[in-house]
């Protein structure tokens, strides 16, 4: 397996593992495919400043990580959200990890000091993976989101990349 930064060519493998949770998961609160053209877009913006990366083996995208603007207010520009997706098949390899362990490397040469992961409640894989990782739990948002019919929680959990706690 490999850890690198993705290119263009990964959309595909990057969007594959995305659509499912799209359309039959809670991991993204996301409800409707991107289209070509948002896909490019997604890509684009991200490149200019966080780093998207891929797991990929034999040259198949097995999973991927971001990091993404936490708010588009500039007092927030040292803080960025987090996500991670491993495909259905691939999970309980360490991919998840690993692709997080990089993303946290590359983080403050971005310039990114605090990363924050937005997790919906039942979903205990990630939160085990974030914690491991070293991110607290901060506080849980109560039914803010809305998929299938249920309503969701999310929790909130941060990371902070230069060891200085407020």
């Amino acid at each position: 397996m490999n850890i690198r930064e993705a290119k263009r060519d990964d959309l595909d493998g990057i969007f594959a593992i995305y659509d499912r949770e799209v359309l039959h998961g809670t991991a993204t609160f996301d409800t409707v495919v991107k289209s070509t053209q948002e896909r490019l877009d997604w890509f684009a913006t991200a490149g200019q400043r966080y780093p998207v990366l891929v797991a990929e083996e034999k040259n198949r995208v097995l999973g991927w990580a971001r990091a993404y603007a936490w708010s588009p207010r500039r007092a927030y520009d040292r803080t960025a959200e987090n996500a991670v997706y491993v495909r259905d098949d691939a999970r309980g390899r360490g991919l998840g990890r690993a692709l997080m362990e990089k993303l946290i490397e590359l983080a403050p040469q971005h310039g990114i000091h605090v990363l924050v992961a937005r997790i919906v409640e039942g979903n205990p894989a990630s939160v085990r993976l974030h914690e491991a990782l070293g991110f607290k739990t901060i506080g849980v948002m109560r039914q803010v989101g809305e998929k299938f019919g249920t309503l969701l929680d999310v929790r909130l959990m941060d990371l902070h990349l230069d060891h200085k706690r407020a």
